[in-house]
């Protein structure tokens, strides 16, 4: 799932959206209370059928939004979105949001934002290689398509909801440069930046962060190996040596009484590795300390980042596979700096 797979639920524990074994359903699974067993899997959105290659995002509200293609005639397929307002209920019945051309096959991973008001804010890429978008009304009905322009755009675009509730979209081009595009109103299309931003960032590696009031910062990985972040009012930075090919995962979260962004990364040995720095001070400096337990992933594992209801961060990493995994691991109550406990293993 493209977005916030691992999420925290309104009474604080966690839950996991994922794809089924059998790749046509997105399943559910929630700790039965804080730190607790797992719950069994429950199918999301009743028995449609739907494609591998969703998104999920929480709203303000701890709610989870999700959006996937659905097969529809032979060689055609449509976009559908469920929420899930309580994990210890059933999600609503996929609900049926069209094409970004009217019809046709898929045509990309899709991505999914909400802003304050609780509105969904769906995007895909359509066949004219730019992106479209779908917006929720205020009234819980859906606005029309609107192509947001752009060129070339390849891999998962990334959605994020701002501190403010303005969303911000990025996409990687064939020739590694950035495109964005911001919500300048609540409830309005995006405008794409005037000119992409030159970088080599690689597809698929894209992250992004609420990181202030006023910023929200994309992370990706570079050709050249590096974890780089950028806020868009000057050129990407580098972070630090990417720890692997794959994407990072990040959250803010208090480090010794410090408000730090927290990066998770599948190393090129299979581990996870965790680095920290100071929220929107990059040249502090930040270093790639490597998990020591849990197995050694695959290279289509999944990382995410997020805080749990006590404020304690929580990782976890997702293996696809008959059945598939889901190993967890938390911050170690009171002891300063990164400090986790052993990885558990969660079957799904």
């Amino acid at each position: 799932m493209n977005g916030e797979w691992l999420m925290r639920a309104r009474d604080g524990r966690l839950c996991v959206h994922v794809y089924a074994p059998d790749g046509d359903a997105v399943v559910c699974r929630t700790e039965e209370h804080p730190e607790g067993p797992w719950s069994p899997p429950r199918t999301v959105g009743g028995e449609q059928r739907v494609h591998p290659g969703g998104a999920v995002a929480r709203s303000p509200r701890g709610y989870a939004h999700l959006v996937a293609w659905r097969p529809t005639v032979p060689g055609e397929s449509g976009l559908v979105h469920s929420t899930h307002y309580q994990p210890h209920l059933a999600a609503l019945d996929w609900l049926p949001i069209g094409h970004p051309n009217k019809k046709g096959d898929r045509t990309g991973p899709p991505a999914v934002a909400v802003d304050a008001q609780g509105r969904a804010h769906v995007f895909v890429r359509n066949k004219g290689g730019g992106v479209s978008l779908r917006m929720q009304e205020e009234n819980g009905g859906w606005g029309p398509w609107r192509d947001l322009k752009g060129d070339d755009v390849h891999g998962e675009p990334v959605a994020v909801a701002g501190e403010s509730g303005l969303i911000t979209l990025y996409a990687v081009m064939a020739d590694g440069g950035i495109l964005r595009w911001r919500q300048e109103e609540a409830g309005r299309p995006l405008v794409r930046d005037e000119k992409p931003q030159p970088a080599a960032a690689r597809p698929d590696t894209l992250c992004a962060l609420a990181t202030s009031a006023d910023h929200t910062t994309l992370f990706f990985t570079d050709e050249d190996g590096a974890v780089c972040a950028w806020r868009g009012d000057e050129a990407p930075v580098r972070v630090l040596d990417a720890a692997g090919p794959g994407a990072v995962s990040a959250v803010r979260c208090q480090l010794d009484e410090v408000d730090c962004t927290l990066l998770a990364q599948r190393t090129a040995g299979g581990r996870v590795a965790f680095a920290a720095y100071p929220t929107e001070t990059e040249s502090a400096g930040a270093w790639w300390a490597e998990s020591e337990s849990g197995p050694k992933l695959p290279q289509d594992a999944r990382i995410a980042l997020v805080e749990d209801g006590d404020g304690r961060v929580a990782a976890g990493s997702w293996v696809p596979g008959d059945p598939g995994r889901l190993y967890l691991a938390r911050r170690k109550r009171d002891e300063p700096g990164l400090a986790m406990e052993a990885w558990r293993d969660v079957e799904l």
